[in-house]
């Protein structure tokens, strides 16, 4: 599944309901990459606040990963899969 992450703000949500989604702690989720369970809280509570470090090592936690994209390009499922040459 994708999420559109366009704030600080809507990340820490949709990073805690992932996090439940794959049946995490916090404990747990910062275990698996050398982080405390308090820098997952602060994430998941505020966002603005976390370093790219950190949230590179959250997203390694629960098996995410970050995509960078033109915000006005189609999504890739609506994209054709016909080539122009």
């Amino acid at each position: 599944m994708e999420y559109v992450i366009r704030t600080p703000a809507q990340l820490g949500p949709i990073l805690k309901s992932r996090r439940q989604q794959r049946c995490l702690t916090q404990s747990s989720a910062a275990s698996r990459v050398g982080l405390k369970q308090t820098t997952v809280s602060a994430v998941e509570s505020d966002a603005l606040r976390t370093s790219v470090g950190t949230l590179y090592k959250l997203l390694s936690a629960l098996d995410l990963e970050l995509v960078l994209r033109d915000k006005h390009a189609e999504p890739a499922k609506q994209r054709s899969s016909k080539r122009e040459w």
